[in-house]
C-alpha cells in the first residue's frame, strides 16, 4: 500500500464529515484534507489507522496518520477553476490511474497565474510533465495569454492544442485577422470560412513570426509551435473532433473510450457551404462573433453534468437554443414555439453546474440558463479588470435560473481573501532565517527560505480564489478555501446527489 486517497466519509449521523489528518496520539488535528487528495502511505498501523507523510515533495514533509476507513482507492474526478486575475482558467484532472494522470488545462487567463499553479501542483515531476490538451475557447487574450509561459517552458508539454478555428493572424483589422468574412450568396449570411483545422494551418499563420513580435496570439502560437513537447494542434467543434453517436467528443474522452466520463462539444457549431467547407457565422460584431463562437464543453460522469460555457452572449445563446432546439429563428417568448425550444434544447444543455458565460457578464438570455437550469454556477471573474464582473444583476438572475430553492453561486473573486496578515508574518520569518543562513550555511534553511519565498511570491488566487469541483459520479462537491488560513479548519463545501426519486440535491 504506497498511496491512497483522502474519501468522503460519513459520520454517525449519516452525514458527510469534515476529514482530517492527526498527530500520532490520534486526538490532535493537524491539518482539514478534502476528498481526492493524494496520501502516501507509510505504515498501516493495527488500530484501523494510516501513517502517511504529507507533502513528501516539499521542503518540509510531515509524518501524520488518519483512520484507514476515511480514506479510498479510489481518486474522484477534479475541476480546478482558478482565479486567474482576469479571464478564465480551468483545469480538469481526470480519476484514472491506469490511464496516467490525464490533464485538461482549458483556458490560462492573461496572467502568469496559471503557470504558477501548474508549476505548484505538478512540481513532484520534476523533469516534464505532460498534459493530454490545452484547449484555447477563444482568441480574447484573457484566455489565451496566459499560455504563453506555459507554452514557453520546455518542460511543460502537450499532446495536443485545440482552438476553435478563429485564430487571430499578424496585420489587419477586426474580421481581417480571421481571414475576412464573405456573404453567402444564397442566403446573405455572412462566414468566416479560412478557419484553422490543422498544424499545418497554424504553421502556415504563425512559422515565421518573428521574436520581436507584438501580436499577442500570434507570439503565444509561435512558443506553442517551437516547443518539441508540444505534438499536434486542431480545430475543436461541434463537427471537428471525435464524432460519435450524432455528436462531437473531445478525443481521447468520447463514450467508446470507456473512461467512465466523456466531455462533448457543443460548440462552436461549423456550417458547410455548397462544397462542404466548413464555415463560422458571424454572429454580429468581431467581438460578439468571436467569444460567440468559444469551445462549449459539457461534462457527462455518471449522474451528473457539468457545463463549461466559454464567453457566449446573447447572439451566441439564441443561435445555440435555435441549433439544438430545432428553430430556424429564435421565437418569441411566452410562445409555444418558445417553450418546445428550450424543452429540446435542454436535453443537449441541461447540467447540474454551470460555469457561467463571459466571467458573469449581464449579456445572456434567460432562456439559455433555463434549458442549462443548473443547480450551482461557478463565474470566473477577477479584480484585474475593468468589466465589473460579475454584475450584479447577473447574481440575481441565476438564483431565479437555478434549480432548487437555493442554487449555489460560486465566484473565484468573490470567494478570495486577501493575505496582509499572512504575508507579513512571513516576511518576518525570513528576515530572521536569511540572517541565521549568513552567520552558518545550512541546506536545509536554505531550502526552507526558498519554498517560503515562492510562498510569499504566489497570488491570492492560488491561496483562496480557487473553486475545486470533485465528483465520482454519484457523489460531487464543490469546495473553496476558508479566508482564516487555519490548516485545521481550512475548507467550506457543498455536497450534492441523486435522491431515490433521481432528483438532484444538496447534501446537508
Amino acid at each position: 500500500m504506497d498511496h491512497r486517497f483522502v474519501g468522503l466519509p460519513k459520520d454517525a449521523r449519516g452525514k458527510t464529515a469534515k476529514t482530517y489528518l492527526y498527530a500520532a496520539n490520534r486526538k490532535t488535528r493537524k491539518r482539514q484534507v478534502l476528498w481526492g487528495d493524494w496520501l502516501q502511505v507509510t505504515s498501516e498501523q493495527a488500530d484501523g489507522w494510516l501513517e502517511v507523510l504529507w507533502s513528501p515533495t516539499g521542503t518540509n514533509p510531515e509524518t501524520l496518520y488518519i483512520p484507514k476507513d476515511h480514506t479510498t482507492d479510489e481518486r474522484p474526478l477534479e475541476i480546478v477553476f482558478l482565479d486567474v486575475g482576469q479571464g478564465d482558467g480551468a483545469v480538469l484532472i481526470a480519476p484514472e490511474e491506469n490511464l496516467g494522470e490525464a490533464v485538461v488545462v482549458i483556458d490560462a487567463g492573461v496572467s502568469e497565474h496559471m503557470y504558477e499553479f501548474l508549476l505548484q501542483r505538478f512540481r513532484s515531476y520534476n523533469t516534464s510533465f505532460k498534459f493530454r490538451a490545452a484547449i484555447i475557447t477563444h482568441p480574447d487574450i484573457d484566455h489565451y495569454g496566459g499560455f504563453e509561459p506555459i507554452f514557453a517552458w520546455r518542460n511543460f508539454g502537450f499532446e495536443t492544442v485545440y482552438q476553435n478555428g478563429l485564430v487571430e493572424r499578424v496585420g489587419g483589422e477586426k474580421f481581417d485577422k480571421l481571414g475576412g468574412k464573405v456573404k453567402d450568396a444564397a442566403t446573405g449570411i455572412s462566414y468566416v470560412g479560412d478557419l484553422a483545422l490543422s498544424r499545418a494551418d497554424m504553421e502556415r499563420h504563425f512559422g515565421t513570426v518573428a521574436a520581436n513580435e507584438r501580436q499577442a496570439f500570434a507570439q503565444t502560437m509561435k512558443h506553442a509551435l517551437d516547443n518539441p513537447n508540444i505534438g499536434d494542434f486542431a480545430m475543436l467543434s461541434a463537427r471537428h473532433g471525435t464524432q460519435e453517436d450524432g455528436r462531437g467528443w473531445l478525443p481521447g474522452f468520447a463514450p467508446s473510450n470507456q473512461r467512465g466520463f466523456s466531455i462533448e462539444v457543443l460548440g462552436p457549431v461549423p456550417e458547410p457551404d455548397a462544397a462542404g467547407k466548413d464555415r463560422l457565422r458571424v454572429l454580429g460584431d468581431y467581438g460578439e462573433t468571436k467569444n460567440g463562437h468559444s469551445v462549449i464543453l459539457r461534462l457527462h460522469y455518471g449522474d451528473f453534468k457539468i457545463l463549461f460555457g466559454g464567453d457566449l452572449n446573447e447572439k451566441a445563446e439564441k443561435y445555440l437554443l435555435c441549433h439544438y432546439g430545432g428553430e430556424a429563428k429564435f421565437p418569441k417568448i411566452g410562445t409555444l414555439a418558445y417553450e418546445a425550444m428550450i424543452a429540446k434544447a435542454s436535453t443537449r444543455l441541461r447540467s447540474d453546474l454551470m460555469k457561467v458565460c463571459h466571467h458573469g457578464s449581464e449579456k445572456v438570455t434567460d432562456a439559455f440558463l433555463d434549458a442549462v437550469n443548473p443547480a450551482a454556477f461557478v463565474i470566473s471573474s477577477g479584480d484585474e479588470e475593468g468589466h465589473i464582473h460579475p454584475r450584479p444583476d447577473l447574481l440575481g438572475r441565476l438564483g431565479k435560473r437555478g434549480r432548487g430553492d437555493a442554487p449555489v453561486i460560486l465566484s473565484t473573486e468573490l470567494q478570495r481573501s486577501v493575505r496582509e496578515a499572512e504575508d507579513e508574518k512571513l516576511v518576518q520569518s525570513l528576515q530572521t532565517a536569511v540572517l541565521k543562513l549568513h552567520d552558518k550555511p545550512d541546506k536545509t534553511l536554505r531550502d526552507k527560505i526558498i519554498n517560503d519565498i515562492w510562498t510569499l511570491g504566489r497570488s491570492n488566487v492560488t491561496v483562496y480564489g480557487t473553486v475545486y469541483v470533485k465528483t465520482n459520479g454519484k457523489r460531487l462537491i464543490a469546495a473553496f478555501r476558508i479566508e482564516t488560513g487555519s490548516e485545521i479548519e481550512k475548507w467550506f463545501t457543498f455536497e450534492y446527489a441523486l435522491n431515490a426519486a433521481g432528483e438532484l440535491i444538496r447534501v446537508e
